[in-house]
């Protein structure tokens, strides 16, 4: 079968741009679509696309930083007033901080500031754009579940097999027996 002409490549994309699910892109080339100057342009779309979702990806978590920056400004300011207050007060303070339970905040908060320091220190996050990629994460989902079918069916064998054996066993003392 020999390459789409023009017109059915025009056709395909007017299908694919009316189901609102993808975006269609028409580049003239110089050479055939399955050519080596083909798959550049493709690689290089697909990369642009994995630049943009890393992009977007930045952008929510410097804003989620924003917000976790004010929120631990207002937390510095709540202990630096609780303890002036405890200085001033002395044991008034103390006796109604101690009947409120413990908090578990600071192992919180501890271990987000570990997550974000591993994050910025780990090389792999930045230089491998395919941790998150989904398709790589389907792949290795159905590779499991094809793995998890194959271990039940062997499963399913193993048992039949043991099955098997024991009603052997059994004929064969009863064949000693006689």
């Amino acid at each position: 079968m020999g390459q789409p002409s023009v017109c059915d490549l025009l056709s395909m994309a007017c299908h694919l741009s009316t189901s609102g699910s993808y975006t269609v892109v028409i580049i003239p080339l110089r050479t055939g679509l399955y050519s080596q100057e083909a798959l550049r342009f493709y690689l290089w779309i697909k990369r642009m696309k994995d630049l943009e979702k890393e992009k977007d990806a930045l952008w929510s978590g410097l804003e989620v930083l924003e917000k976790s920056r004010l929120w631990y400004v207002q937390r510095l300011v709540e202990n630096r007033n609780l303890r002036s207050a405890g200085s001033r007060n002395g044991t008034a303070v103390y006796r109604k901080r101690r009947a409120e339970p413990p908090s578990c905040l600071p192992t919180h908060i501890q271990r987000v500031n570990g997550s974000l320091g591993s994050i910025m220190s780990e090389p792999t996050v930045s230089s491998n754009p395919c941790l998150s990629d989904p398709l790589a994460d389907s792949d290795l989902r159905w590779q499991n579940t094809v793995l998890t079918k194959k271990v039940s069916e062997k499963n399913r064998r193993i048992s039949r097999l043991e099955l098997e054996r024991k009603a052997l066993l059994e004929e064969l003392e009863d064949l000693q027996a006689c």
